[in-house]
């Protein structure tokens, strides 16, 4: 046995470059200072057995070396093992955890940013899904509601005496005047709730007005009627914050390798319009195919009890078109010629609601923030006082008050096309069971069209809102010189093609200012107070249509044409004062007022608010008081 171990260690001696007699080793008097001395120090014993190839480590079983001979796999385990053992504890851990050799960072960081875009697209269609919903079931359930109450049968058997026709007249008083007090809580309710909660609100408010419609009275139909109002104007104004703020995203994760957004800078002047075309685009092709959806509860239901075109328009007479006064005068009082059973009111309610809660859960679990938390602990902590005050301060600048004719030229034209001309004209010449076919045909007709504002990538961006104006002022003299023949079908592809072509102007119009609003003001800070006071204001004018009913067709279209002229030369003369760099006033931005003491806001200055991903507050130096306004301190800022 002594023979044997005497063996072993002699061939441990020869076992390669570095063997070394065991026991026999003494250090050397100073550290390796060359790699040759380094390789020349002896190995340990566990490597010293390693090494030779038929050895035999000390305390091991034959079985074992026979193992190890028939699977030099576990030759290689043992060696790393050994080495592991000789690295100690901090090399092993750093070993397991450490970054793997086929890990590619540049790749999974294409992959991680490229997942954050899908993101955002997936965020812009359930955005756009939701609206369309939204507006399908309100607009349907809202249509059949007046037509079946307008029914003088329908009123007696199903309700006697309880006065619907004033009951109708309260829901749409409801409906266009509560908005008019919306510039009031507006931002404050965007900027509490935030602005996916704000589009959820909203969305909930649509759903309880369609579950009122189960229990047709007072005290359900008319608060139902007044919190649509209410809920109008922050839908909106949320909606188009939204996709904004998700265009500028979109740009921040396609471009994550320049400096400004590694930074959290704010990006350079006009870097995200060409994705705010594109998003703003996609909504308005989605949201304009809800007046087309909005029609099948009257072509799959309610047309099924309307009497045929010689019956209703018997009483109109010579009243159509231009010649009408107020809302279709002499139209008979019965429409239906069997009223509809309780049961399957209560079925297509049912659907209706089903719709609108379908809406409520897409915004809920598709829609992502869109901000970041601290951005908007940010955006709500510069006080309430100051976000009150920021929309009519913000009406001081020249680019938002050329630009408010338009606003209320587009509140003008959706509610013509649904009111007087549906009625005036499509349902005077060709009767109320072609009324959904009209609406259809401006519905695919906007949609289609919205497309057309895809050309702003390559063309100026004046020309689709002043396209849009001119092809409506061709229609509105057209109509101010014609009334179409009662009980005349022949003239129904001259109505079609009327509606199809007010769509178009009308989608040109809608998505124009929307894009040029998210191109004139890209600072988060500010989008919610622009949207708010664009449909503020055009909630002003649907206030207007409604006070206007009783009007003659002439007046009305006199009163559109001086509206549509108006806003053409004003939002001209604002391009032409652009061009020549007029410089223009925007309320400086309060910086953040934070009254907790986080791990954050330890000091003033850690609030995100000066360099809030660079976007809000970089150009507005919010070092200064709120009461002093900014102008733009370089030619970018003039160039929009």
């Amino acid at each position: 046995m002594g023979q044997e171990q005497h063996k072993l260690g002699a061939s441990g001696s020869k076992g390669g470059p570095g063997g070394s007699r065991c026991g026999s080793f003494k250090p050397p008097s100073r550290p390796p200072g060359s790699k040759e001395e380094a390789e020349a120090a002896p190995p340990r014993a566990g490597q010293r057995a390693a090494s030779q190839p038929g050895g035999v480590r000390l305390g091991e079983r034959p079985s074992d070396t026979a193992a190890m001979e028939k699977d030099p796999g576990c030759c290689q385990d043992v060696a790393k093992t050994a080495a592991g053992e000789m690295l100690g504890p901090e090399a092993q851990l750093d070993d397991m955890v450490g970054a793997h050799t086929d890990y590619n960072e540049e790749e999974e960081e294409q992959k991680y940013f490229r997942r954050k875009r899908l993101g955002v697209v997936k965020n812009v269609l359930a955005a756009s899904l939701a609206a369309m919903l939204t507006y399908s079931v309100y607009l349907g359930l809202l249509q059949m509601q007046l037509i079946l109450h307008y029914d003088e049968t329908y009123r007696e058997v199903k309700y006697s005496n309880m006065e619907l026709e004033d009951i109708d007249r309260k829901v749409l008083m409801g409906i266009n005047v509560t908005p008019v007090a919306a510039l009031l809580y507006t931002p404050v309710l965007i900027r509490f709730f935030g602005t996916k909660w704000t589009m959820f609100l909203a969305v909930g408010i649509y759903a309880l007005f369609v579950s009122s419609n189960y229990w047709e009275r007072y005290f359900t139909l008319v608060p139902s009627a007044v919190a649509i109002g209410v809920a109008i104007v922050p839908l909106w104004a949320s909606l188009g914050n939204y996709i904004t703020r998700m265009a500028q995203k979109y740009y921040e994760y396609a471009n994550y390798k320049e400096e400004h957004v590694q930074e959290q800078r704010q990006a350079p002047r006009g870097a995200c319009s060409t994705y705010i075309v594109i998003f703003q685009t996609i909504f308005y092709i989605c949201f304009h195919l809800s007046f087309v959806c909005a029609q099948m509860p009257m072509l799959f239901f309610l047309n099924n009890y309307i009497y045929q075109h010689n019956h209703i328009p018997g009483g109109v007479k010579k009243h159509c078109g231009t010649l009408s006064h107020g809302t279709l005068t002499g139209f008979n009082k019965t429409v239906l010629h069997s009223l509809p059973r309780s049961v399957n009111l209560i079925m297509v309610e049912s659907i209706l609601m089903a719709a609108a809660f379908l809406a409520m859960l897409v915004v809920l679990l598709l829609c992502g923030s869109a901000y970041r938390t601290t951005e908007e602990i940010d955006l709500r902590s510069i006080g309430w006082g100051n976000i009150f005050q920021l929309p009519f301060k913000h009406m001081r600048d020249y680019r938002l008050r050329h630009l408010l004719p338009f606003f209320i030229y587009s509140g003008f034209e959706v509610l013509f096309i649904c009111n007087d001309f549906s009625l005036n004209y499509g349902v005077c010449a060709l009767g109320l069971e072609k009324l959904a076919y009209l609406l259809i045909a401006y519905g695919f007709s906007a949609s289609t069209c919205s497309s057309l504002a895809l050309c702003m990538l390559r063309l100026r961006r004046q020309y689709p809102l002043l396209a849009g104006a001119f092809l409506h002022a061709a229609i509105l003299v057209t109509l101010f010189c014609w009334a179409p023949e009662p009980q005349q079908v022949q003239q129904a592809p001259l109505l079609y093609a009327i509606a199809a072509l007010w769509g178009m102007g009308s989608a040109l119009n809608k998505t124009g200012i929307s894009i040029l609003l998210g191109m004139l003001y890209e600072d988060k800070g500010r989008q919610d107070f622009i949207f708010t006071i664009y449909h503020w204001w055009q909630a002003l004018a649907i206030f207007v249509v409604y006070l206007w009913a009783g009007l003659p067709m002439k007046a009305k279209l006199s009163l559109m044409l001086l509206a549509l002229g108006l806003a053409a030369g004003s939002y001209g003369w604002m391009e032409r004062r652009l061009a020549q760099r007029v410089a223009f006033r925007l309320p400086r931005m309060p910086r953040p007022r934070h009254k907790v003491s986080g791990y954050r806001y330890l000091e003033e200055d850690d609030s995100d608010e000066t360099n809030s991903d660079g976007e809000g507050t970089s150009r507005d130096n919010s070092l200064h008081p709120p009461e002093q306004d900014e102008t733009p301190r370089d030619e970018r800022e003039q160039r929009d």
